[in-house]
């Protein structure tokens, strides 16, 4: 008897955003090479956390005409398909891409895994949250747009990129938001 091929997990990386929210917010400056996600391990669990395949892309913007060819190269080793957009100076091509992508998913069956924490993508997430799709949205809970806020009680699940996901191999130096009801006070005594 033929198996009815598995419903498949979207993974969409803005991956300049969450470099950016690791360096600015995070860091408070570059982050250097080893301590950047894993992106294996954002895959691994993106495949793991609904049990799906997994149909992984990374948006970078190419606008300059450049690529880091062996970032490029490792990302498709790791089960990625890069998408370097260019467009001009005042586009933001990466936003325009995702959302475009985000929209053309929705005429689509499968589950999304959202890997930024940019408000942009707001309307496009919130036309994903249908009776029988899941929704998630990747990446440090604290800087994760209020936008997605109202977001959550339709469905829309947020995992963090380092204590859910587990993409870091070193822990980054952060405050975390701690939902209170996991809260337990006796670890801070």
């Amino acid at each position: 008897m033929d198996q009815l091929p598995q419903r498949p997990t979207y993974l969409v990386v803005d991956g300049e955003n969450i470099d950016a929210t690791l360096g600015m917010s995070v860091l408070g400056r570059r982050p250097q090479p080893e301590e950047r996600p894993r992106w294996d391990r954002v895959r691994e669990f993106a495949a793991a956390v609904w049990d799906q395949p997994v149909t992984a892309l990374f948006f970078l913007n190419a606008s300059s005409g450049q690529m880091p060819m062996a970032f490029v190269q490792a990302l498709i080793a790791l089960g990625y398909r890069p998408i370097p957009l260019a467009g001009s100076v005042s586009e933001k091509v990466v936003d325009i891409g995702i959302q475009r992508t985000l929209a053309a998913i929705a005429d689509r069956d499968g589950d999304v895994l959202l890997a930024s924490h940019d408000g942009d993508f707001v309307d496009q997430v919130s036309a994903l949250l249908t009776p029988g799709r899941r929704v998630g949205l990747l990446g440090f809970r604290e800087f994760v747009s209020s936008s997605f806020t109202e977001l959550a009680g339709r469905g829309l699940q947020t995992y963090d990129l380092e204590d859910e996901v587990g993409c870091f191999t070193a822990p980054l130096p952060r405050v975390r938001i701690i939902p209170l009801e996991t809260f337990d006070p006796v670890r801070f005594l």
